[in-house]
């Protein structure tokens, strides 16, 4: 057999640790709680500051009221993704975890500075305070009540700061006078472009006064050596903005990305006050006008980072109308949360990731009572008299029901037989097994709510399990998934996530042609959704070798593919995944979706992962059936239909190297390219983990 088959991963998923650096000491007047660690004030402290109003300039005539809600009721979905191509491949799937907020009246009373015990210690996590206030955060909106715009903000926020370490509420209009909240919160976020009543705009001051700190995100809040110009030809249209590291953000030199602005940049209106502010980031024009400044008060702490571009709105804000704004959003969406965490951390909060989530045991399921009953008849004979089946990797110990006392490790995972014990919010077995046609794949079902990763589960199972058995692992989320070249894939709530395990005989057209299982099953992958009555035009794509693209921009999932020959079988191990609902910090397949109803007037239904998981190897079964008939002929048509590579240039061996273009793929499934004067040849990857279509190398023959 010819030297064609190669391991295909994952791009490396590198994560940038944000640079934290913890503010000196202010002088406060304070008594320190012994519980909380928070600051008391001893008594009302210094004078309130002299009132300081908003001061907004105007460049023309608005065409819209000064009294204008903000941003109204826009539905929230986070979409993210990355600059280009190759950043994206650089870019991480952070898991993300969301906390209920109650929308209560007043701050609760565990939440005020007090005599009790803090849960945080109790429980041993991190406390971050670095002003000495209760770690409360309060979103401020003026006149707007609505839980959608509620929900926007918070979302947002909860992705950014560390999920252990703080709460957000909302601050309504009539707690601002009435509730002592100035005392009780460490951030203030002001998010209404609406004008501040003047008894609000003092008691924010006030609260600059004692050392707070406020986020305004296209809000008329000004302070100090700060004012406003409205500029109205800017207003909700989408800018490049370049943020500099020398406004003290621990960013690179310069970083460009796109936002949608309010119409407004600032002026600083005093030399006087010139030394307490700092542009952060001004819009790419000729004026530079500044749209992020930082502003320092009083001598307590307190501190202001005042933005005048939309860091909570993506591309899915109704303000976003067309198909070029919508891209050049998601390309800077994983730039916006870089820059939001930044902000976040310059005003003392932290913003360092959660907690690796605690492993959960494994459910054995099957859409079909008769083959799970054949697989438990199987297990009696092939696991020891404790129920466990050992394996160098991962061994499983299977048990009716869970046993509190088994404890759920990387290496030794209980395994619950008793299907009726079953439920998950993230899975349906019923759904699955709706839209599972298969003979043979994907009938015996692993599954786990946070397991190390799926790529392991099978390995003591599949080179004995009867082949009617297909077996797969399903996992809501993975901390250490798999990727190409060995490096790490992390996967947050809402990602499909699995592994499927097959068997190919050798002298077969596609045992002869392993490496094409991983174009098939991308294939499968975009088939999955686009062969649904509706969804056909599903801007979902495939990237060579590999990968699930958006368009040809940004990329939302792949395939890893590993096999072992034995004998004349190879057993293989295919583990996929891709972004169904989870929008962070790339893209997903519901955001795509929403985009077409916004854009074609449609109503399609968000998708769910475990419904795409069966599609997908339904559609793997049967597009393997046509490979083994009719070989490479009898799929490609239907690969390049989805394909984003077609005409596309490449440059060979290294960046300045000779041109080629890309005209289809080989029989080993390796890129074919024309080359002006040497006709078509086939090309391989470099080895680099980071771009597969970087300085392709033409093999010696």
């Amino acid at each position: 057999m010819g030297e064609c088959h190669k391991a295909v991963h994952l791009q490396e998923s590198a994560l940038k640790e944000l640079a934290q650096e913890a503010p000196p000491e202010r002088e406060q007047s304070t008594q320190m709680d012994a519980n909380f660690g928070t600051a008391v004030k001893s008594g009302l402290g210094a004078a309130e500051s002299a009132e300081e109003k908003p001061k907004v300039e105007e460049e023309e005539s608005s065409s819209v009221s000064d009294k204008e809600a903000g941003a109204g009721e826009h539905h929230h979905l986070h979409l993210s993704s990355c600059h280009e191509c190759l950043q994206l491949e650089n870019s991480t799937i952070e898991s993300v975890k969301c906390a209920s907020v109650e929308n209560i009246p007043e701050l609760p009373k565990d939440c005020r500075v007090g005599e009790q015990q803090d849960p945080c210690l109790e429980k041993g996590m991190k406390r971050v305070n670095l002003a000495g206030k209760p770690p409360n955060v309060l979103i401020y909106l003026g006149s707007e009540t609505a839980k959608v715009r509620f929900e926007q903000v918070r979302s947002v926020l909860q992705e950014c700061i560390n999920a252990e370490s703080y709460t957000i509420y909302q601050l309504l209009q009539e707690q601002v006078l009435r509730d002592p909240w100035v005392d009780n919160a460490l951030l203030l976020v002001i998010a209404t472009e609406e004008p501040l009543p003047e008894g609000h705009h003092k008691q924010f001051m006030k609260f600059l006064d004692k050392g707070g700190k406020i986020l305004g995100i296209s809000s008329s809040f000004t302070l100090g050596g700060v004012r406003m110009k409205r500029k109205n030809k800017l207003r909700r249209t989408v800018h490049e903005l370049v943020v500099s590291k020398a406004g003290g953000l621990s960013l690179s030199p310069e970083m460009r990305l796109n936002l949608l602005v309010s119409g407004c940049v600032f002026e600083e209106a005093t030399k006087e006050e010139a030394g307490k502010v700092k542009t952060l980031c001004h819009l790419n024009n000729t004026e530079k006008d500044a749209v992020i400044v930082h502003v320092t008060h009083g001598a307590s702490g307190g501190e202001a980072i005042l933005c005048q571009a939309h860091l909570e709105l993506d591309s899915n804000s109704l303000d976003v109308q067309t198909e070029e704004d919508f891209n050049l959003l998601k390309m800077s969406n994983s730039k916006r949360y870089e820059v939001l965490r930044e902000l976040l951390v310059l005003l003392g909060l932290s913003c360092d990731s959660s907690e690796v989530p605690t492993l959960t045991p494994l459910h054995l399921l099957s859409p079909d009572e008769e083959i799970h009953l054949a697989f438990l008849k199987w297990l009696e004979g092939n696991v020891d008299a404790e129920g466990l089946r050992a394996s160098s990797k991962v061994s499983l110990k299977f048990v009716p029901s869970c046993d509190p006392k088994v404890e759920v490790t990387p290496s030794l995972m209980p395994v619950l037989t008793d299907m009726g014990t079953f439920s998950s919010e993230h899975f349906s077995l019923e759904m699955y097994q709706k839209n599972l046609q298969t003979k043979k794949l994907g009938k015996i079902l692993l599954f786990s709510e946070v397991t190390t990763t799926t790529m392991n589960l099978l390995d003591g199972l599949m080179l004995e399990v009867p082949e009617e058995m297909g077996l797969i692992a399903v996992a809501v989320r993975q901390t250490q998934g798999k990727g190409r070249g060995g490096n790490v894939w992390l996967s947050p709530v809402g990602c499909a996530l699995c592994t499927l395990h097959l068997t190919i005989p050798l002298h077969s057209n596609l045992g002869q042609r392993i490496p094409f299982i991983q174009h098939l099953v991308s294939l499968a992958v975009v088939e999955s959704v686009r062969t649904i009555p509706g969804y056909e035009d599903i801007e979902l794509r495939l990237k060579w070798p590999n990968d699930i693209y958006y368009s040809d921009l940004m990329k939302l999932g792949g395939v890893l593919v590993n096999s072992t020959l034995i004998e004349t079988t190879f057993h293989i191990l295919i583990g996929f995944g891709f972004n169904v609902s989870n929008s962070n910090p790339t893209i997903c397949i519901n955001d795509l979706i929403s985009r077409f109803n916004k854009e074609e007037g449609t109503t399609l239904e968000p998708l769910r992962a475990d419904c795409l998981i069966a599609r997908t190897v339904t559609a793997l079964e049967k597009l393997i059936e046509v490979f083994q008939e009719k070989g490479p002929n009898g799929v490609l048509p239907r690969y390049y239909k989805y394909w984003v590579h077609s005409g596309k240039q490449v440059r060979l061996r290294h960046e300045d190297g000779p041109a080629a273009w890309i005209v289809g793929i080989d029989d080993c499934g390796y890129l074919q390219v024309h080359q002006e004067g040497r006709g078509v040849e086939s090309v391989h990857p470099d080895g680099n983990s980071f771009d597969m279509l970087r300085n392709l190398i033409v093999p010696k023959h």
